[in-house]
């Protein structure tokens, strides 16, 4: 009897060891979440002093958000490949996710864009706080959502939208925070550095994205999951275009960071709005 009880013991230990993994990736999720606020303050406390130093803070802050976005994607696949997903994980997944893809990128286009450029109490300056909040709001109510979706289906209101496996209801917050992200490494200098009137311009230009994400982000708009890909005869291709993906990164990550978040961005909208013409070409030519 005692013999057999030996036996189990190391299975039952290699089961509750594998619960561990996807939590260590959440972990290094929050870890350069952290990291990039630090960065942040530290590129805020010298943007006006020494431009250059600056610029390599913020472009720290930049990657390492992008390299949580990838901690992201690989913990909730794990979980998923090794049945260890429970839904406390899914709860610190979540609040892992309103430190990096919420508070750090606020943080760092603040501390990048409007802070050096808006002087405190002008009518620039408290409204991108207003905007930069709205982001932080909209982003911590979609994962709510998610949440909400993914754990509790049975108790959504009648009327909500069901759950696709297949798809996102709306932005998720990573893409959103890792296209502002990508932003400031595709251009790390302050954007004082620019001089005193196009540094207003570009403000307000990224006050007008950040709220745009914000939208998305609560909007019921789709979005491809990638949950599903890769499965049957589609893994060759998935790993073909995500060795490709690699390479580009790695030989050109200010341009090819910038372009695959805002491929990921823009095509909701795009998809909106071709199943919109859809439905208003179908029964025209069925008139005639």
């Amino acid at each position: 009897m005692n013999d057999e009880k030996d036996e189990k013991a190391p299975h039952r230990g290699l089961k509750k060891g594998l619960y561990v993994i996807p939590t260590l990736f959440t972990a290094a999720n929050v870890a350069m979440g952290y990291l990039a606020v630090l960065s942040s303050i530290r590129g805020f406390s010298v943007a006006e002093t020494n431009p250059d130093l600056a610029a390599g803070y913020f472009d720290r802050a930049g990657l390492a958000i992008g390299l949580a976005i990838m901690f992201d994607t690989v913990d909730g696949r794990v979980a998923r490949a090794t049945r260890t997903a429970t839904e406390i994980g899914v709860q610190f997944d979540s609040l892992a996710d309103v430190l990096t893809f919420g508070i750090a990128p606020t943080a760092l286009i603040y501390a990048w864009a409007f802070g050096p450029t808006f002087s405190e109490n002008t009518f620039g300056h408290n409204l991108a706080v207003l905007i930069l909040f709205m982001f932080l709001m909209c982003g911590a109510f979609r994962l709510a959502r998610f949440n909400l979706q993914a754990t509790r289906p049975v108790k959504l209101i009648e009327g909500a939208t069901k759950v696709d496996k297949k798809f996102f209801v709306g932005l998720p917050i990573p893409p959103a925070g890792g296209l502002l992200a990508a932003t400031v490494h595709f251009v790390p200098s302050p954007l004082t550095a620019y001089g005193n009137g196009p540094s207003h311009y570009y403000s307000y230009a990224l006050m007008g994205l950040v709220a745009m994400l914000s939208i998305l982000m609560v909007s019921t708009i789709r979005y491809t999951s990638m949950k599903t890909a890769g499965k049957g005869r589609q893994g060759i291709f998935l790993v073909l275009a995500v060795a490709a993906a690699a390479m580009l990164v790695w030989f050109y990550s200010q341009y090819a960071l910038l372009i695959l978040a805002a491929l990921y961005v823009s095509h909701g909208p795009i998809w909106w709005i071709v199943r919109l013409v859809g439905r208003v070409i179908r029964p025209t030519a069925a008139e005639h």
